[in-house]
């Protein structure tokens, strides 16, 4: 999302430790309110830039129009501990219907009983998610078959690439398998002595968007096995991407180098972001970087494309890692069939995720808002409609303890680039039954 990092969200996602275990209320296939009858919604979001929080009242507002009988207070800049402390204790002021920035805590929010399975909803409404969401966003937006949520926008990842540098460097066109992004990449670099004047590539997991499960999306790793374990030790995709992203580590100058130049770098989210100032010459990042670059007049030209794919994986060149926001209605609520309404509107009308996309700069949520053509942004913008459309394009599922498990991966990669770590295979195995070990507990 635009303002918040996914590493802002996958924290905010560990920390939610207290997310709801007794949550009463019904289920969606129970509710008995009238929707016909007038009644108000409390709706939170998480939202708190002003041209966000105008986009959302008005899409709220196109509902109110579309549904006369059905009022919706608004209440934004909601973070996830505000969302579950209120979904625990109810009551009048409490959300009838959220939306969450933290993809992380699907898992929790669904086998807590936070939000109400809204499978029988969808079933009765005539809704079949699957044809109705790209593939990864139906699948992030449930947990063991419990769908207490719905995608609300989503982000898709790919690569921003320095044009006039790769002219410069002689490179014709954006890498397309890992290996030809090494090469650009080291071609890209240009030393300094001790530093550099330009840097092909930050690679290092503490890169902004860097982070473990970015990468590895490329490397369509399966997560769990059918028993439920981690299947880190087994999946030779997670072999694969933690050894491609060391292996930058050391080609780019070393963990020490790099970090030492990392720390002379701009922020994510300012306008000195080391890629809008040419310091790094390709960038990981999500949709939203575009409009930022943009915005602070780089004196380069701006090339977007999917990140690359493993060289074995070139056919299914194209895909990227999807997450994004989701939606769901709150068990305690005493209005869910009128909720049911509101998050049917938000997150299925065409006409409503269309206009809520274009004044928010994310991604559609529905395979037919994708191809819409009412859908307004800069050319460049298409490379991500079309990596959330791709079936091959991969998530990071849900989790009975949240994004816990993502995070102890994470961990595992700082302390493997940094060469805390020698033996991947070893590591990986100890992060496997450390993810074991949290889980059950979890439970």
């Amino acid at each position: 999302m635009p303002g918040m990092s996914r590493k802002v969200a996958l924290a905010a996602a560990v920390s939610v430790a207290l997310l709801a275990t007794a949550c009463t209320g019904q289920s969606g296939s129970d509710a008995s309110d009238d929707a016909g009858k007038e009644t108000t919604l409390n709706f939170w979001h998480a939202w708190s830039a002003p041209a966000e929080v105008k986009a959302v009242k008005s899409l709220v507002a196109g509902f109110e129009k579309t549904h006369p009988t059905i009022h919706v207070n608004v209440v934004g800049n909601m973070t996830d501990d505000k969302m579950n402390q209120a979904l625990r204790t109810g009551g009048a002021k409490a959300p009838d219907v959220i939306s969450s920035f933290t993809t992380n805590n699907v898992g929790k929010f669904c086998s807590s009983g936070a939000l109400v399975d809204l499978n029988p909803l969808f079933e009765k409404a005539g809704i079949d998610p699957e044809k109705t969401f790209p593939k990864a966003m139906n699948e992030y937006t449930q947990f063991d078959g419990n769908r207490c949520s719905v995608p609300l926008l989503g982000d898709a990842y790919g690569l921003y690439y320095n044009k006039t540098a790769f002219e410069k460097a002689g490179i014709d066109s954006p890498p397309k398998t890992w290996s030809q992004f090494e090469a650009a990449a080291k071609k890209l670099t240009i030393d300094d002595g001790d530093s550099y004047k330009q840097l092909g590539f930050m690679p290092n997991y503490h890169g902004w968007e860097t982070t473990t499960e970015h990468y590895l999306g490329q490397f369509s790793p399966t997560y769990f096995d059918s028993s439920g374990k981690s299947n880190l030790a087994e999946d030779p995709a997670f072999e694969a991407g933690f050894t491609l992203q060391k292996r930058l580590v050391d080609e780019l100058g070393g963990y020490q180098r790099l970090e030492k130049y990392r720390s002379t770098l701009g922020d994510e989210w300012g306008p000195k972001h080391p890629f809008q100032t040419g310091q790094v010459a390709m960038q990981l990042d999500g949709e939203w970087r575009l409009g930022m670059a943009l915005d602070a007049g780089p004196n380069f030209e701006i090339g977007v494309a999917p990140l690359p794919v493993p060289d074995d994986q070139a056919d299914q060149y194209g895909k990227g890692y999807i997450t994004g926001t989701i939606a769901g209605i709150a068990a305690t609520s005493t209005k869910q069939n009128a909720a049911w309404e509101l998050v049917k509107y938000i997150t299925t009308d065409t006409d409503a995720v269309v206009a809520f996309s274009n004044a928010i700069h994310n991604v559609p949520s529905t395979l037919a808002a994708l191809k819409s053509p009412d859908l307004t942004y800069d050319p460049r913008f298409k490379t991500f409609l079309d990596i959330a459309a791709n079936p091959n394009s991969t998530t990071s599922p849900a989790s009975v303890n949240g994004g816990v498990y993502l995070t102890t991966i994470q961990n595992f990669g700082y302390e493997y680039e940094s060469g805390k770590v020698k033996d991947l295979k070893a590591g990986l195995a100890d992060t496997a039954e450390q993810i074991d070990t949290d889980i059950a507990q979890a439970k």
